[in-house]
């Protein structure tokens, strides 16, 4: 296996984590959801979810021409992900 291809794999189980970060602020009924705009609440806020699908996609395209470094970009995007999930999902902000 190729160094691209583990890196493309890397890229694409931390945008499936993501996703289910993604997925579960959506559905978590955080009041900070409702000060959203409107077109970012478009068809219940899952408008933002093609945004990530895009940033995903743009990852993968870039890692699989060479931009192995960008791997390291999006785990720290991912890792920020994570920590804004855990501050809304367990009410802290």
């Amino acid at each position: 296996m190729s160094c691209m291809s583990v890196s493309l794999i890397v890229v694409f189980c931390l945008g499936i984590a993501n996703f289910a970060l993604h997925a579960a602020v959506l559905g978590s009924g955080h009041p900070m959801l409702a000060a959203m705009p409107g077109f970012m609440r478009a068809l219940g806020g899952r408008s933002t979810m093609v945004a990530e699908f895009f940033l995903l996609l743009t990852a993968m395209l870039l890692v699989a021409h060479g931009w192995a470094g960008l791997v390291w970009a999006y785990a720290v995007y991912s890792a920020l992900n994570a920590v804004s999930a855990w501050a809304i999902l367990s009410r802290r902000i």
